[in-house]
């Protein structure tokens, strides 16, 4: 007589057969490898512009492009400039919350006159705040013709205004250079002159600009992270759809 063979080594594996788990698992695992992607092409924009700082860096200071340039000013962006004109001391601006050495102070942003009828905006440095709020620090620009040079930059556009009107007379809270020509009146090109170091003592104003923080690191992490739970989600769908079927009766009591 043939002996009962054991059911579980007849069926060593049971299927899942459910379909909504699989597909749960399919779209979590495409928007995570998605995200992924996406973090990789924003850490490779972010190489590109770190590469461009660090060529601008090494370059020697040159003059602004012309007026006719085609080319987008974002290319311009880091490079080191050289450019004469005359301060519009009038329309000189104070950025305010600017902080230096944990100190509170401004930024000191002067429009200059170009000869060519241009007009660019001067980042002349940073000042100290006075001993009450009312009272604004004193930073007037030279006057006649001057050679400023510096970096050139792009203001960030996407800040946020604790109150209305912040574009209003002599202390803004954000430099935005379409917004500083609808306030003045004077045009301006879309990018700012963060000015050299040299001669920043005579001017009593500090020249200390930061180096640009890419954030590369940051989105290369990130890719990892969503990679990583694409990979685990892979992992428990496999788990949970060939798992060993536990023997007949073994919950029964």
């Amino acid at each position: 007589m043939m002996s009962a063979r054991n059911p579980s080594l007849r069926v060593p594996w049971r299927l899942r057969s459910s379909a909504l788990p699989t597909l749960a698992a399919a779209v979590a695992i495409a928007v995570f490898v998605a995200a992924g992607n996406w973090q990789g092409r924003r850490m490779a924009q972010k190489e590109a512009l770190r590469a461009q700082f660090d060529a601008a860096r090494q370059a020697p200071a040159m003059p602004l492009p012309p007026a006719a340039m085609q080319d987008p000013w974002s290319d311009w962006r880091y490079r080191i400039v050289s450019v004469e004109g005359e301060f519009d001391a009038a329309r000189q601006i104070l950025i305010d919350n600017r902080v230096h050495a944990g100190r509170a102070g401004y930024h000191v942003v002067t429009p200059l006159r170009m000869p060519d009828g241009r007009a660019i905006l001067v980042n002349r440095g940073w000042i100290a705040q006075g001993a009450t709020r009312a009272a604004l620090p004193v930073a007037p620009p030279p006057a006649g013709r001057v050679n400023v040079t510096g970096r050139l930059n792009l203001p960030a556009t996407g800040y946020v205004e604790l109150q209305a009107g912040a574009t209003a007379g002599v202390v803004w809270q954000n430099l935005d250079p379409a917004r500083f020509a609808a306030a003045t009146g004077l045009a301006v090109l879309p990018a700012v002159i963060e000015e050299a170091p040299e001669r920043a003592l005579a001017t009593g104003l500090v020249r200390d600009w930061p180096l640009p923080d890419f954030g590369v690191d940051k989105h290369w992490i990130y890719q990892m992270q969503w990679y990583a739970f694409a990979t685990m989600t892979a992992g428990a769908w496999l788990y949970f759809r060939f798992r060993r079927a536990p023997p007949p009766g073994a919950l029964s009591p």
